[in-house]
């Protein structure tokens, strides 16, 4: 199978085009990566910088390089031994700038007679409402240049035989409505991308709509160049197990196939999949999870409770988040999903009923028939809570079952991951703020950390099932970078004085919310050093999509105003920059050992490891656009060549280039060792420690027979109370086979006996990569 060692993920733009990605071909084969991860490559809404917009599916982007481009692209890569990973955009299409969509614009002016018509999800029984008025009354701006209606910059067709009169006479007469940009989440006739009015939804269940939207991948693919897909968001499709199953035969079996899928902590993909794996956020969980320590829970508990003044928990805020998603931003889905539950019952308590028992999935999405337990689940919780619904509730539930293609099914199973990811993701992770590093998508925030055992048990199942799935630790789209969750994680260990830090910072610069509070304050340690620009634009965004003082919708300006004065009223109290500064310093050297344990841990274990664009360095990263920042990729290259030329960093250094540069010699040892030495990254097996700190170790052996691996893995977890503790003290690592001939590749440096004392294997580094001759 085109299966490669490990990917690296580039984010492709206008300023980050296909040339500048041939310009580092060189160096991500330097580093050992195995495959070229890219954002989406088909042509995208002009000035897009993220490609998920695609309006054309039938060509490159012209504005990344268009085919000539993406051409040398492969052949470069080809020419160095690398794959390419492409990220696939099948639910959705760009509809901001109609005359850019060739067929969105044909679909506007032809309507039911359009050769689009069966592209798009809509209702073409009724003109398409387009939602970008800023006023009801603003259709009075309208114009007529050309032969196409014109509303400020944006363009639409006119209809053959419909262009006499009035701009707005002419309008009356279209396939569509330009009405104002706020009956859109309750109107909308065509099916959204969540809540993205631009991006609308598309028909791949239709054949022959597969077939024309897929034809240019699947010809890069036949000549050789293209090795698998990344699929995005595929809960929005309305099935996607019979879309994935269309595509692996359109692409072969050789070909590897990624679905961005986030599972709960106890899902797995339905069997019926014929996808290779998921992009990796559930190994995002485990992994950080084993450095949060779960002994402290309840004193971040009371902090969190003497802060806000309240105790709730997370099940009850995320119930309250979805149904405002239901109530307020999926109105029309909830409508048209009610208009299909049988019976005469009272409209308005079928949409009740509805919105009650999309709001109590226990996950995104139920897949019937496999996911038949999630369904029963998610009945009998709306059942339970709401028992005046429960007749409605139970003949949905019974409607579902008879007809599990039916479009009742399909709605409600579309809907319902809109509602988690709107609800939970985008809306609960921003107010319930007890412990931000567990606020990440594909999280379980209520799940204090993970047990060795757990995370053991869970590498091991990885191997056995899914072993070319891909791991990741950071994304495109995580809420922060692994690094500010591998910082966060030490405040677990450091409670108490995260209490009293929060108590006098928020004291003197106080936000106009206190869950806003907890989390800009997380935020401002984890990302430190932040500038003033950086961390408004990230508390705007935060503070609008918890939506409890301010929204996008309805934005509060005196809110808005304080929030964004509040990063130079820190920034500027050269008091508390100080006590920042002094607080990041007490935790800084832990959050780099965490950091640089969950990245040995993600390298070297099952699955394909992915490893975010900059991220080979310690990246300081809040969420979009935060995340999408340039990557200072020629600092990386010299430090690249200085560890080539036997430099060995220090973690006890005062130069930041220098620390950063240990991350990038464990991350380059890793990915070189998995893409020379494949046959090591097969297998698993817990490898315990032995000794008075063994709970602060955590290893694992590949590469061989049970007892005969050639590879180990360790990497100190927990490290403040491994400190408090007395350090290692008499702690070793048994080796398999009781060898004595391994070498940590990190270090270079032999290991001393078949069972080292982990004080002396870690003195330098506190992770090491441990490998026997081939």
């Amino acid at each position: 199978m085109s299966i490669p060692a490990s990917t690296y993920r580039l984010q492709l733009s206008p300023a980050q085009d296909f040339a500048a990605a041939r310009g580092l071909v060189d160096y991500l084969e330097s580093l050992g990566v195995g495959a070229l991860y890219c954002s989406p490559i088909l042509q995208a809404a002009p000035g897009s910088t993220h490609g998920y917009d695609v309006v054309d599916p039938t060509r490159a982007n012209d504005q990344l390089g268009g085919e000539s481009g993406r051409r040398d692209l492969v052949a470069t890569l080809r020419a160095a031994g690398l794959g390419v990973l492409v990220d696939l955009v099948p639910n959705h299409m760009g509809v901001a700038v109609p005359e850019a969509n060739p067929s969105w614009w044909s679909l506007l002016r032809d309507g039911p007679d359009s050769e689009y018509a069966s592209w798009y999800d809509a209702d073409l029984s009724q003109p398409l409402l387009i939602p970008v008025l800023g006023s009801p009354d603003d259709v009075s701006a309208l114009e007529l240049v050309d032969g196409e209606l014109r509303y400020y910059e944006h363009r639409y067709p006119v209809a053959p035989g419909t262009g006499e009169g009035s701009p707005q006479e002419v309008h009356e007469r279209q396939h569509y409505r330009l009405v104002h940009w706020r009956r859109g989440n309750a109107e909308l006739t065509y099916r959204r991308f969540f809540d993205v009015s631009d991006l609308a939804a598309v028909r791949v269940d239709d054949p022959a709509v597969f077939d024309a939207t897929h034809a240019e991948v699947l010809r890069w693919r036949a000549a050789g160049q293209l090795d698998g897909l990344r699929i995005d968001h595929p809960d929005g499709l309305s099935a996607p197990g019979a879309y994935l199953r269309r595509l692996r035969a359109a692409l072969g079996d050789e070909a590897w196939l990624l679905v961005e899928k986030i599972l709960g902590p106890d899902e797995t993909l339905p069997l019926s999949w014929p996808a290779d794996g998921t992009t990796g956020y559930e190994a995002l969980r485990e992994i950080g999870g084993l450095f949060v320590d779960p002994r402290g829970e309840a004193l971040v508990d009371a902090v969190t409770a003497e802060h806000t003044g309240v105790r709730e928990g997370l099940s009850p805020t995320e119930h309250a988040a979805r149904r405002l998603v239901t109530d307020e931003i999926l109105v029309a889905e909830v409508r048209r999903i009610a208009a299909l539950v049988p019976g005469d019952d009272d409209p308005e308590k079928v949409r009740d009923a509805v919105a009650e028992l999309l709001c109590s999935f226990p996950v995104y999405r139920s897949y019937l028939p496999e996911g038949r337990s999630s369904l029963d689940r998610a009945a009998d919780t709306a059942a339970t809570a709401r028992p005046e619904l429960a007749g409605i509730v139970r003949t949905i539930h019974a409607g579902m079952l008879a007809e599990p293609d039916g479009a009742l099914t399909r709605r409600i199973e579309q809907t319902s991951g809109m509602v988690t990811a709107k609800g939970v993701e985008d809306t609960t992770f921003y107010r319930w703020n007890r412990f931000v590093a567990l606020n990440e998508v594909g999280g379980a925030p209520d799940r204090f950390g993970v047990a060795a055992t757990e995370f053991h048990a869970r590498a091991a199942a990885r191997d056995a099932a899914t072993p070319a799935t891909m791991t990741t630790l950071s994304t495109h789209d995580t809420k922060r970078s692994e690094d500010v969750r591998a910082r966060l994680a030490v405040l677990s260990e450091l409670t108490a004085e995260w209490g009293a830090f929060l108590r006098t910072a928020s004291a003197r610069h106080p936000l106009p919310s206190p869950s806003l509070e907890l989390l800009a304050w997380q935020s401002v340690l984890g990302a430190w050093p932040i500038t003033e620009e950086r961390l408004a634009g990230y508390l705007t965004k935060a503070s609008k999509e918890a939506k409890l003082v301010t929204s996008h919708v309805d934005a509060v300006p005196e809110v808005d105003e304080a929030i964004a004065a509040w990063p130079g009223q820190v920034l500027g109290d050269p008091e508390a920059v100080a006590e920042i500064e002094a607080f990041v310093a007490a935790i800084g050297g832990h959050g780099r050992s965490n950091a640089l344990g969950q990245k040995l841990l993600q390298l070297a274990g099952p699955g394909v490891p992915d490893v975010y664009q900059g991220t080979e360095l310690f990246e300081y990263s809040l969420v979009d656009p935060d995340n999408r920042r340039p990557v200072d990729f020629d600092l990386r290259r010299r430090l690249l060549e200085r560890l080539d030329g036997g430099w060995m960093p220090s973690l006890d250094a005062d130069e930041p280039d220098e620390l950063a540069a240990v991350k990038l010699a464990v991350t380059s040892a890793a990915l070189r060792l998995r893409r020379f030495r494949p046959e090591l990254f097969t297998g698993y097996a817990p490898l315990p420690a032995s000794g008075p700190a063994a709970s602060h170790a955590v290893a694992f052996a590949r590469g061989g027979p049970a007892g005969r691996e050639r590879l180990v893995a360790v990497a100190t977890r927990l490290p403040v109370g491994l400190e408090a503790s007395g350090g290692w003290r008499d702690t070793v690592l048994p080796l398999p086979a009781a060898a004595d001939d391994w070498t940590d590749v990190v270090t270079g440096r032999p290991v001393d006996g078949s069972a080292p004392a982990l004080g002396a294997l870690l003195d330098r580094f506190p992770v090491a990569l441990l490998v026997r001759p081939a």
